[in-house]
C-alpha cells in the first residue's frame, strides 16, 4: 500500500511539474507563432518584391499598391470587382481581408479614393463577376460615373447580368475572347413549402393588414395577383437595365432588347454584337486606359484595395487559409434581387 502510494504521489509531482512547464512556456510559443504568422502573411499579402502599399490618406483601410511602371508620376488605378455584387460592405473585422463578395460600399471607396488621387488619370475595372444585388450594382455603376475619369473594363473569366451592368460605365471594355458576358436581364425566386407543411403536419396562421402584406411568404400560395405584382416589378427593373446598356453601347432600346433575353455570350460573340470593343488582356487594358488618361510612355500602375485589420495583421492569403482550415464559410450571401 505504501508503494503503491509512493508511486501515485510520484506521478502526481510529475504531472504537476508539467502543467507548470506547459503554463511557463505556453505564452512564449504563442508569441513565437503570432510572429511568424505575421511574417509570411504580410510576405503573401504584400508580394516578395516592389515598394510597399502606401496608405490612401482618409479611405479607411485602403491601400494603393505598386503593380508596375515607374515608382511616381501618372497612373492608371486597378479596381476589381471580384465575386457575387452584394449591396452595402464587408465589417472592418471581416477575417477574410479581401471579400469574397463585390461589396458596393467597398467599391464606391476605392473609387472615391482613386478619383481625389490627383495622380490617377485613369481607372482600370478588373470585372470577374456573375453578377448579384441590383442596388448593389447600380452603387458601383453610379460611383464610377462620378470618378469624372476615364474608366477601361477588362472582363475576366465572366461578366455577366450586373457584372455587365457596372461595366456600362466605362469609356471602352476589353474582354477575353472566352469570356462568358451578357445574360442582360432581371431574376427573383421564391421558395414555397407548403406541400412540406402538410407532410409534417404543421400549418402557419397569417394575420396581416392588407392582401399583399404576406407576399412571398413561403408558407402562403402564390397566387396570380403575387405574380403580377412581382412581375410588374421585374419588368420596370429590366427596362431600366435595358436603356442603361443601350445608352452605355450606343445602340437602340429595341436593338438591346433583342439580346436582352438572359443569354450569355462568349467575349468574340460579344465583340460582333457591339456588347464590348476590344478582345484582349490585362496588359492591352492598361495600353487603353494609359492612352485614354493622355500618358505618355510606360504607366505606372497601383492596385486600389481594401484591407481589414486582420488581414494587415495576419496577411490575406494566411486570414484565408485559416477560415478554410476551420471549415468556415467565405463565401457570399444571396440577395433578393439580382441581376444574374
Amino acid at each position: 500500500m505504501t508503494e503503491q502510494r509512493a508511486t501515485s504521489d510520484g506521478r502526481s509531482a510529475m504531472w504537476a511539474i508539467i502543467g507548470v512547464l506547459v503554463g511557463a512556456f505556453l505564452p512564449i510559443f504563442l508569441c513565437v507563432c503570432l510572429i511568424a504568422t505575421t511574417v509570411v502573411g504580410l510576405g503573401a499579402s504584400l508580394g516578395s518584391a516592389g515598394p510597399s502599399p502606401e496608405i490612401v490618406a482618409g479611405a479607411g483601410p485602403i491601400r494603393a499598391r505598386h503593380l508596375s511602371g515607374p515608382l511616381t508620376g501618372p497612373a492608371v488605378a486597378v479596381i476589381s470587382v471580384n465575386g457575387p455584387i452584394v449591396s452595402g460592405e464587408v465589417s472592418d473585422f471581416d477575417l477574410v481581408g479581401i471579400p469574397a463578395v463585390a461589396a458596393s460600399a467597398e467599391i464606391a471607396r476605392l473609387v472615391k479614393a482613386a478619383a481625389e488621387n490627383s495622380d490617377v488619370k485613369a481607372i482600370l475595372l478588373k470585372v470577374d463577376s456573375p453578377g448579384g444585388s441590383v442596388i448593389g450594382s447600380d452603387e458601383i455603376y453610379q460611383a464610377l460615373k462620378k470618378a469624372s475619369k476615364p474608366v477601361v473594363v477588362q472582363m475576366g473569366a465572366i461578366a455577366t447580368s450586373g457584372g455587365y451592368y457596372v461595366s456600362m460605365a466605362a469609356d471602352h471594355i476589353v474582354a477575353h475572347p472566352d469570356t462568358l458576358t451578357g445574360s442582360i436581364g432581371v431574376i427573383s425566386e421564391f421558395t414555397n413549402i407548403e406541400g412540406l407543411y402538410e407532410k409534417l403536419g404543421l400549418k402557419s396562421t397569417i394575420i396581416k393588414s392588407g392582401e399583399f402584406k404576406d407576399f412571398g411568404n413561403p408558407t402562403s400560395p402564390f397566387t396570380e395577383e403575387d405574380r403580377a405584382l412581382w412581375q410588374a416589378v421585374i419588368d420596370e427593373v429590366y427596362e431600366h437595365f435595358v436603356t442603361l446598356v443601350a445608352n452605355g453601347r450606343k445602340m437602340t432600346v429595341e436593338e438591346v432588347k433583342k439580346l436582352a433575353d438572359g443569354r450569355i455570350y462568349t467575349g468574340r460573340q460579344a465583340l460582333k454584337l457591339k456588347l464590348v470593343d476590344q478582345l484582349g488582356y490585362f496588359e492591352d487594358a492598361v495600353d487603353k486606359a494609359a492612352a485614354l488618361g493622355g500618358i505618355s510612355g510606360e504607366p505606372r500602375v497601383i492596385e486600389y484595395r481594401r484591407e481589414t485589420p486582420f488581414a494587415q495583421l495576419f496577411g490575406l492569403s494566411v486570414a484565408r487559409a485559416i477560415l478554410v482550415a476551420l471549415g468556415l464559410p467565405v463565401d457570399a450571401r444571396p440577395a433578393v434581387l439580382e441581376y444574374r
